[in-house]
């Protein structure tokens, strides 16, 4: 006869660490990737500078620009997910490194030589963005093998935090780069802080575990079931939808920004820098802030209380203009991408825990496509908007999506959550 068992001592629970950057492997992950997206910062600013003065590119022009850098995630983002699950995670991020930077390389090349045309930007923007898909996928499904599940926190604050002083460095740097040495000297930056992430990646001495055999697996099967994930859990659901929403808003306002400032307002490039520089120390404090502020209000209470407390100041965005107008317009920047800190740190550490091992790829290719997808509608829309109305009035339209977009998390079953869940096996 079985005894019953009357007291079980707890199980220890795996320590989070207090720094994560005792983890010598995230550590080399970190500095690869923050150097990255300091460079990609850079050719954020210096491609549609590059096309305004170089080829004299109007707004729809800079819109398709935009657009095409997203377009991969909504052409290839399911099917790499799905691909990514079967292999190795580190070696396809190294091989997306190198070829970013090899394409962004050859783009002042055929400037030096007088032979740069519009149709091979969008070719390098658009192979650049197919890279990314690629790297993008595999590292978030990377950094939980790096750091462990209950790390997750702690590590995606260090990353979001890095992401935004990425965005204030290169964004800021980009603007005086372009204007001091010209765009095509800048995009060889970027290409050479690819070639560093790659280094970085190399060294990195923990090996990953071999994928297990997928014979009886259909690709297209694992694509429905990554979308059946997403959209069939409410959390998840909730999070792809609110931010697909935000990131159409954000991206009509960051892609209309530099015309406004160059073209109308006709104010330098290192304005167009500035200001969305001021963007990204927005990001910096709240990643900084989102661990606080969800364990004081709760994970999910947090999500719609900064959103109502900070999106509505995206409505002084579009006062943009010389003089007081220019400072109040930032003002509002910052408190509006304050709310994406919040969101970059919070959501990202839910999905991660509450997303099994053997659907993370998916799972983040699934997000991907939905929130990248919406950045190229978004860029688009504000070539389209602005032909038809004006710039000015398709920064209006934007501003006041963003300003709303927290209603979502409000109505949604996140309100309630207050400690993120259990990571999931």
């Amino acid at each position: 006869m079985a005894i019953p068992v009357l007291y079980q001592p707890p199980t220890a629970r795996p320590r989070e660490h207090r720094s994560i950057f005792v983890n010598d492997d995230f550590r080399r992950y970190f500095t690869g990737d923050s150097v990255s997206k300091v460079g990609t910062q850079i050719s954020y600013l210096a491609l549609p500078l590059l096309a305004i003065h170089a080829l004299h590119a109007g707004p729809a022009a800079v819109g398709a620009l935009g657009a095409l850098g997203s377009l991969a995630f909504l052409v290839i983002g399911l099917p790499v997910g799905a691909k990514v699950e079967r292999l190795r995670r580190r070696p396809v991020m190294i091989a997306a490194d190198l070829v970013r930077a090899v394409l962004l390389v050859s783009l002042p090349i055929t400037y030096a030589f007088d032979a740069l045309s519009m149709w091979q930007l969008y070719l390098v923007v658009l192979l650049v963005g197919a890279g990314t898909v690629f790297f993008d996928v595999a590292s978030g499904a990377y950094v939980p093998h790096l750091v462990g599940r209950r790390n997750l926190l702690v590590a995606n604050t260090q990353l979001s935090s890095m992401q935004a002083g990425a965005d204030i460095a290169g964004r800021s740097g980009a603007g005086f780069l372009v204007q001091a040495f010209t765009a095509p000297f800048a995009l060889v930056l970027d290409a050479l802080s690819y070639l560093w992430s790659a280094v970085c990646l190399i060294s990195v001495r923990k090996r990953e575990p071999r994928p297990e055999p997928v014979h009886d697996r259909h690709l297209g099967r694992d694509m429905v079931a990554g979308l059946r994930l997403v959209l069939g859990t409410g959390s998840l659901r909730t999070i792809a939808i609110e931010t697909s929403w935000s990131n159409l808003c954000l991206r009509m306002i960051i892609t209309l920004i530099p015309v406004i400032v160059v073209s109308d307002l006709h104010r330098s490039d290192a304005w167009v820098g500035v200001f969305l520089a001021v963007g990204g120390v927005g990001v910096l404090l709240g990643s900084t802030w989102a661990r606080r502020i969800g364990a004081r209000l709760g994970y999910g209470r947090a999500l719609w209380v900064v959103g109502a407390g900070c999106a509505p100041f995206a409505l002084l965005v579009p006062l943009i203009n010389a003089g007081p107008a220019m400072w109040i317009s930032m003002a509002g920047w910052l408190m509006a991408t304050f709310k994406v800190g919040v969101d970059n740190v919070l959501k990202v550490s839910l999905r991660q825990r509450i997303t099994p091992d053997a659907m993370l790829s998916r799972m983040g290719a699934t997000y991907r496509f939905m929130i990248t997808g919406a950045l190229a509608i978004g860029s688009a829309a504000a070539g389209v908007v602005a032909d038809a109305t004006t710039v000015r009035t398709a920064v209006w339209v934007a501003a006041a999506g963003l300003a709303v977009s927290w209603v979502m998390l409000l109505l949604s079953p996140l309100r309630h959550l207050r400690e993120l869940p259990e990571a999931a096996a």
